[in-house]
């Protein structure tokens, strides 16, 4: 406030000049508004703040993965134990979840996942025993188990899709039962999929 400023000495100039009174009344209002506007601001700029840091969060944890068998002409099993499906095919790893190394999807973050799984097996002749089996696994405990085995055609297949609740480190995988057998080439007819829907840690 300068020393010419008319609120100064507001209640001697307002005795005397009701001009001057109406003057510092409106400067007074001024500054209220200003005060309020500032606090609305710095306001939204908190809420700014908080609405970019979700994102960054959401972007960060982002997690998604989809994978074939292999590109090439190849079949797995039969084998004389379970195992585990190794997808060396990716068409999309988002968070780097999936481990072609391993065949295990491990979840970042807990949430809801959908979950989905295609087996599919050539006989190579029409007749000949077909066992295109396959079982989608959380943590070791079987979820379902896709599977088609019949000796009336040469080429089968089957599928599931789940949504699942994950906790963060869960891990997810693809079982080869003994016996079964999976044929893909690329065509990609084997493909194991998941995605996060929504956190909810």
């Amino acid at each position: 406030m300068s020393y010419d400023d008319p609120c100064l000495f507001a209640s001697e100039v307002c005795l005397t000049d009701v001009a001057s009174c109406g003057c510092c009344l409106m400067q007074k209002q001024m500054w209220k508004m200003e005060t309020f506007f500032n606090m609305s601001l710095n306001e939204l700029e908190r809420g700014l703040e908080r609405a970019h840091a979700v994102l960054n969060n959401i972007r960060a944890s982002r997690s998604a993965f989809s994978v074939a068998l292999t590109d090439t002409r190849l079949c797995v099993g039969p084998n004389r134990e379970d195992s585990v499906v190794k997808y060396g095919s990716v068409f999309i790893n988002l968070g780097d979840g999936y481990s072609t190394n391993t065949g295990v999807f491990v979840a970042p973050r807990s949430g809801v996942y959908s979950l989905a799984l295609t087996v599919y097996s050539d006989a190579g002749a029409a007749g000949a025993a077909l066992a295109a089996c396959a079982r989608l696994r959380l943590n070791g405990r079987t979820l379902a188990s896709p599977s088609e085995k019949n000796n009336q055609d040469q080429e089968d297949s089957d599928s599931a899709l789940l949504a699942v609740q994950l906790h963060a480190g869960d891990r997810v995988d693809v079982a080869l039962p003994a016996g079964c057998v999976l044929c893909d080439d690329n065509n990609h007819y084997n493909t194991f999929t998941g995605f996060l829907l929504y956190a909810t840690d």
